[in-house]
């Protein structure tokens, strides 16, 4: 990016990035990179160093972003909650390590470096060990009280554990959504004809931000904590705090993912060691937070505005390439949501090669201006399909145009309609060959009836060839009919065979998958199977007693009633009923048994049971199953090749079950 030059192009900039804060706090929908704003913020900070005469008070330089969202009240912070300062150049870690050096006039220095996670600062402050209140960043002083909120997050203590802790403190966190809640989220929100979210940080943000707790709590937000209040820690050193807080029950970073280092090359060691694994990681991460060790040190070392200098955040560049759209292709979704996807000529990025993209839908088409035949930035981000960060518009053809969704689906050529208040553009045909694929597919998938060897080219070709016109027909299915399917042999269609005929004995809760209920994911189709117990029950359920169950919020009630009371939703259940479909009616919860109540991690693998298995029997005992290990956690079942949870029990002292313990407690 160019040098800002003149008072004229900084007005420019101040103005066009507190546009892109509007976006990225308010809307939590961005329109750049990280990367690319942070370009933009330096270069108004360069300017603003040799021009300080000509610096505005309302420059985004000046103060931290995020004005109050309307519906929640505001509370202020004890401590001011300030951001950090950003760098993607080693030379400038190694800057800011000598003038940390200077402050301190020689004093050895330890730095504490952890992972830097993307995604929304909270602050939560203990009174007496009980949680009082959760704030967002806010301006720095104040934030928004989503309480509420984050008590559904369940890693976070509604009260603390352990001892030792200060009366009244502040706890400082990040609340951040796994790679697959992420994707399962957007999912759902492009076949509801929903924009979906950028990227998972704006995912939290926007979750966090819900108005109903109900909903919230679908979301499966995660917290990690990494600090604390100035002044208000029990502790001298900061890494000493991840310790302290596993103790008093806060979830906290892996062990892995903290590094004490007491120079530059420790610092870029570590640095470059996490950037190798973050593929591998089940979150985002966008960089390491560099943080002098020393906590009784930070006062000395002050900030600089709504900077403090005791820490720096060192970001990895985004992984971007640079390719041609080819041609822009419309698929189409179960719901009948049309999504437009970029055809690229095929480039290596992050570890696999990308011939496509999606372009999510016509509003974000427009927005970019995306035209077949640009080139274009994309970038790996949190999604499966990399996303099209820009248009190089200065290699643009000049005869190129506009592109525009087109009026009729390009399936079966119906006229596509669109409903206000979406951005989602609908064919309305239920017939239409691209829904009933996608519909079947869904029911076939792993998620729902788990049926193998059916993925969607098979689909394809049922559909096309007439075999399948409904999930019910799959009950229907002949060997002699899967022998038209090309490259089907005697072992493809046995094969296939036995799994359709394994799939009938299926628990309730996948069949409720496999309908394809608005809104409905895998923890509330297991909760209505466990309230309903079997199909017919579940059918007969009111509006109101849907609403009851714990999870499920207004609109997901309403969306499950009023999809189980159409007619020819009725019908298909009974044809899959009459096609020897049965699913399994839930047991009822065993009362008065040693793990009512209790929370059970499992770890390794278990011989006498699949883990689907062990945890419906948990669960049938009145118990929870957790994915992670932390101080609430009761029991850890220890299966063979234990990973991490395993050694993080013995840290903690849970109580470990070996598969023998386990069966005699069950």
């Amino acid at each position: 990016m160019n040098r800002i030059k003149t008072y004229q192009e900084y007005l420019k900039c101040v103005e066009e990035l507190i546009e892109h804060d509007r976006h990225y706090y308010d809307e939590a929908k961005p329109v750049i990179s990280d990367y690319q704003y942070d370009q933009k913020i330096r270069l108004l900070n360069e300017y603003e160093e040799r021009h300080p005469e000509d610096r505005v008070a309302h420059s985004p330089t000046q103060r931290v972003a995020e004005s109050p969202t309307e519906g929640f009240s505001q509370g202020a912070h004890m401590v001011p909650m300030m951001s950090l300062a950003n760098t993607y150049s080693e030379k400038e870690v190694e800057g800011y390590l000598k003038r940390v050096d200077k402050i301190l006039e020689g004093k050895k220095v330890r730095f504490c470096c952890e992972l830097k996670m993307d995604g929304m600062a909270i602050s939560l402050r203990y009174k007496k060990g009980k949680l009082f209140h959760a704030l967002t960043r806010g301006n720095g002083q104040k934030g928004d009280d989503v309480t509420a909120n984050v008590k559904t997050i369940r890693s976070v203590p509604l009260a603390l554990s352990g001892s030792h802790y200060p009366d009244d403190f502040e706890v400082r966190g990040e609340v951040y959504l796994t790679l697959s809640s992420f994707r399962e989220i957007n999912k759902e929100r492009e076949e509801e004809g929903l924009e979906t979210f950028a990227n998972p940080r704006n995912a939290a943000a926007g979750s966090l931000k819900l108005l109903d707790p109900k909903e919230v709590a679908k979301r499966k937000l995660h917290l990690v904590c990494y600090g604390i209040g100035e002044g208000q820690s029990p502790v001298r050193y900061q890494h000493e705090l991840h310790s302290t807080f596993r103790k008093w029950g806060l979830p906290v970073a892996h062990p892995s993912h903290v590094c004490l280092a007491d120079d530059l090359p420790e610092i870029m060691a570590f640095t470059h060691r996490i950037e190798k694994e973050r593929e591998a990681l089940p979150f985002e991460i966008d960089g390491v937070v560099i943080k002098v060790d020393d906590l009784s040190t930070h006062e000395l070392l002050g900030s600089t505005g709504k900077v403090p200098r005791f820490a720096i955040a060192y970001k990895f560049a985004p992984e971007q390439a640079r390719t041609k759209i080819l041609s822009i292709t419309v698929q189409v979704g179960r719901s009948g949501v049309l999504t437009p996807v970029a055809e690229l000529e095929p480039v290596f990025l992050a570890g696999s090669t990308i011939a496509r993209a999606t372009l999510h839908n016509q509003e974000e088409v427009t927005r970019k201006d995306i035209r077949i035949g640009d080139l274009v930035v994309i970038e790996k981000g949190g999604d499966v399909i990399p996303k099209v960060v820009e248009v190089d518009l200065s290699k643009r053809d000049k005869e190129s145009a506009p592109w525009h969704m087109p009026k009729r689906c390009p399936i079966c050529n119906t006229a596509v309609v669109h409903r206000e208040g979406e951005v989602a553009v609908r064919c309305p045909n239920p017939d239409c060959f691209g829904q009933r694929m996608r519909r079947i597919s869904y029911f076939a998938s792993k998620h729902a009836m788990d049926i193998e060897h059916m993925g969607e080219k098979v689909v394809e070709q049922l559909v096309a060839k007439g075999l399948v016109s409904r999930i019910s027909d799959i009950y229907l299915l002949t060997e002699k009919e899967l022998s038209q399917l090309e490259g089907f042999k005697e072992k493809s269609i046995e094969n296939l065979l036995k799994s359709i005929d394994a799939s009938r004995y299926c628990p309730l809760s996948r069949l409720i998958m496999g309908l394809g209920i608005p809104y409905v994911g895998t923890e509330t189709a297991e909760a209505l199977a466990r309230e309903a117990r079997d199909i017919n029950t579940l059918l007969q359920m009111g509006e109101a007693e849907l609403n009851a169950i714990e999870g499920i919020g207004d609109k997901t009630a309403h969306a499950i009633f009023t999809f189980l009371q159409k007619k020819e939703v009725r019908q298909e259940i009974q044809r899959l009923l009459d096609h020897g479909v049965k699913p399994e009616k839930m047991k009822k919860k065993i009362e008065g048994h040693p793990l009512s109540g209790k929370t059970v991690v499992l770890t390794g693998t278990l011989t006498c049971f699949t883990r689907d298995e062990a945890i419906d029997l948990i669960k049938e005992r009145g118990g929870k199953v957790s994915g992670s290990v932390s101080k609430k956690t009761d029991y850890v079942v220890v299966g063979e090749d234990p990973g991490s949870k395993y050694e993080k029990a013995k840290e903690l002292h849970v109580e470990i079950l070996s598969e023998k313990q386990f069966k005699e407690m069950l």
